[in-house]
């Protein structure tokens, strides 16, 4: 039988739907959609450097809750209103994962199916010990 997933809470963050922020299923992470909100505060800064900040620091919130770290993070799918800024990504990616031997593979995609507000969007894989 399968092993049962877990569901992976962040405090201050909630989908509008009835999701987690992300599930463990054995020593697999998956996380839904980490916006960059600010978990104080429940809202979503209006420029993109800032979400994305927000989004790295609730990505390693939410590895740390299911029991892992940003080293188990493999890869992180990048959702973006505009690829051409990926420089608003890079200033915090470089900060989180400043060895350019040791981080997670990294891929970009333009979305333009965000909620009002929302520049950036990540989504990962982790693998834990």
């Amino acid at each position: 039988m399968a092993e049962k997933g877990r569901s992976i809470h962040v405090d201050g963050l909630k989908h509008g739907a009835p999701i987690p922020m992300g599930a463990r299923v054995g020593n697999m992470i998956f996380s839904s959609g980490i916006m960059g909100t600010d978990p104080a505060t429940g809202t979503v800064p209006e420029d993109l450097e800032s979400q994305c900040v927000f989004a790295f620091a609730n990505m390693k919130t939410m590895v740390e809750n299911a029991g892992g770290t940003i080293k188990n993070i493999g890869t992180i799918k990048v959702y973006m209103k505009d690829r051409s800024q990926r420089d608003a990504v890079n200033r915090p990616w470089l900060e989180m994962f400043p060895d350019e031997d040791d981080r997670p593979a990294r891929h970009a995609i333009e979305y333009d199916a965000f909620p009002p507000g929302v520049l950036v969007q990540l989504e990962i894989i982790a693998v834990v010990d």
